[in-house]
């Protein structure tokens, strides 16, 4: 799996922790032969030099495990928390370069989840991999050869039920990998639903829905524990299972292992070497069935996380690009323009062209749904176009670079997206180089300069999260001020002034004026669209009509009809 490449760089301080974990392990598996040698040649024989001398023994490699196993520690740590964080941005940057169709494929709260969770649940799997993990099978079969070795016949009574159990585990551990992946999609609904309850908390609370919304995640939240809970119970059938044939195989040993003692073939020590490896292994096994849990989730969970860093991006630049277009100037051309959303069959823009020249002003108008925002989006290439072309100062896009495409471009969307930070820091977002000088300068632009320097701090103000205490409004002005402060060549309003009151919106269009860039402005408004240069009247992803305002308005019936709606004036014959 793609996740696991992020360990290749840790391959030694992995490899450092895991020798000392053999260490350790290699100490445990000695103290049953050192247990021998203290009954059969001290304790039997009554020699307590011997029993003094291997118990020194004992105790100096106990010593050497303890300070094996704080080295070991140090180094799993260190590498499953590098992993986990290498893991992390890699996944983040790759979420980062996601075309809007990819974040089709993978709803937000799924990203989220997998981000968190199920890379806690990998980087996790690899701390106990390199300090537990593998321990416990290491123990189940170095333990089975060395009571091989201490007798054969006794031996057996271990050896003959370890293949058995290892395929009852791999078993489990298939089964339990495919139960913990629904699981993980139970998880990935609860927290969107979750996530939509918070987003909308004040809607649900102005329209009295607690109580639906209470039900709704209840159910969420029971699905998800009847589903835990069923994969649970798999998981946890497995440790008394492997307990019951461990234990029938001691009672096989002490029953061989004693007519053998009487018959003088095997020593009582040797006996109790071999109990203690047999018990040594039942232990191993009770850790074991918790491994496979981990193991099943991990997968499970590698296996999301996979097909977000294999996920193909549809939108990507050009093998040969333009890296930048001397003296951008800010023409924008449209030719024979069809867009459809991928993986949808119904066109959204049908045939449409234009050209705005350098400077010029544009109010795009339409319906709800008539394709303006559709339009919009080709411009910086946030999608690519289905037939003709998108041109800025007469060069495709498809042939530019994105970082190119989007320089040149200040964007204003429909709903005013804020950071939990300072004003100024919001502002700034937009242009991490301006100065305190040019962030004033479009915050005055965006007629919001007035109710900053009124907030307690001023531009030092920390917003809450989405800028929940700001009107709306407010929002946008400083959406508006945001996209001002890059000083681009092509400014989208998407409908970003809608929330004006006609006195502030007339300052900020007039204010616009000063910048030297082609703006394009979706509005629903006629005395909005009247400053305008030009208007692009868009019905059902065509363009209807294009012209000023007194042109629309003697020749274009639905402008007609827009403008007596919003006005309540007949139109002058």
């Amino acid at each position: 799996m793609l996740v696991f490449k992020y360990l290749k760089p840790l391959r030694w301080t992995a490899a450092i922790a895991l020798c000392f974990m053999l260490i350790e392990l290699m100490v445990e598996l000695m103290q049953p032969l050192l247990i021998a040698k203290v009954i059969d040649t001290g304790i039997l024989k009554k020699d307590l030099g011997q029993i003094l001398l291997w118990g020194s023994v004992m105790l100096g490699i106990s010593l050497v495990s303890f300070i094996g196993s704080i080295i070991g520690s140090f180094y799993a740590a260190h590498t499953s928390q590098t992993f986990g964080y290498s893991l992390r941005v890699a996944v983040f940057k790759k979420i980062q370069s996601f075309s809007f169709a990819n974040f089709n494929q993978f709803p937000t709260s799924s990203l989220i989840t997998r981000m968190t969770n199920d890379i806690t649940q990998i980087q996790n799997t690899v701390f106990t991999s390199l300090r537990i993990m593998l321990r416990a099978p290491l123990t189940v079969v170095i333990g089975t050869v060395m009571a091989l070795l201490v007798d054969v016949k006794l031996g057996l009574f271990i050896a003959v039920v370890i293949p058995f159990l290892i395929a009852f585990l791999i078993w489990a551990m298939n089964k339990g990998g495919r139960m913990f992946r629904k699981v993980q999609e139970k998880l990935d609904f609860v927290n969107r639903v979750m996530r939509e309850n918070l987003q909308a908390i004040r809607l649900i609370k102005a329209l009295l829905r607690s109580d639906y919304e209470n039900r709704r995640f209840e159910e969420a939240a029971d699905d998800l524990k009847k589903r835990t809970v069923s994969t649970l119970r798999l998981m946890e059938t497995t440790m008394p299972v492997l307990t019951l044939v461990m234990n029938l195989s001691i009672i096989g040993i002490l029953w061989f292992g004693h007519g053998q003692i009487q018959a003088g073939t095997v020593k009582v020590g040797e006996v109790v070497a071999i109990i203690n490896y047999a018990t040594r292994i039942t232990a191993a096994f009770s850790p074991l069935s918790w491994i496979i849990m981990a193991v099943s989730r991990a997968m499970a969970s590698a296996g999301r996380i996979s097909k977000v860093l294999a996920a193909e991006i549809d939108l990507k630049e050009a093998e040969t690009t333009i890296a930048s277009i001397p003296n951008f100037k800010g023409k924008v051309s449209f030719e024979n323009v069809s867009f459809r959303y991928p993986g949808t069959e119904k066109l959204m823009l049908k045939n449409v062209s234009f050209t705005v020249n350098p400077g010029e002003t544009v109010a795009v108008m339409g319906a709800t749904g008539s394709g303006k925002s559709s339009l919009f989006q080709l411009i910086p290439r946030l999608y690519d176009v289905t037939e003709g072309g998108v041109f800025l100062d007469d060069t495709d896009v498809r042939h530019l670079t994105f970082a190119e495409i989007r320089r040149q471009i200040g964007y204003a969307p429909q709903e005013a997206l804020l950071f939990t930070g300072s004003v100024r820091d919001n502002i700034a977002w937009g242009n991490p180089d301006a100065t305190f000088e040019e962030i004033i300068e479009a915050a005055k632009n965006a007629q919001i300069h007035e109710t900053i320097i009124h907030l307690p701090d001023g531009f030092d103000t920390i917003l809450g999260q989405k800028g929940v205490n700001l009107s709306g409004g407010q929002k946008q002005r400083l959406s508006i001020a945001r996209a001002l402060v890059r000083r681009p060549k092509i400014l989208l309003l998407d409908d970003s002034t809608s929330a004006l009151d006609l006195k502030t919106e007339a300052k900020l269009l007039s204010a616009l004026k000063n910048y030297q860039c082609t703006t394009f402005i979706i509005t629903q408004k006629v005395t909005t669209a009247m400053e305008a240069d030009r208007i692009l009247l868009i019905d059902d992803g065509a363009l209807l009509a294009e012209g000023t305002h007194g042109e629309l308005l003697k020749a274009t019936p639905l402008y007609q009809k827009i403008y007596e709606s919003q006005l309540g004036k007949g139109v002058a014959s």
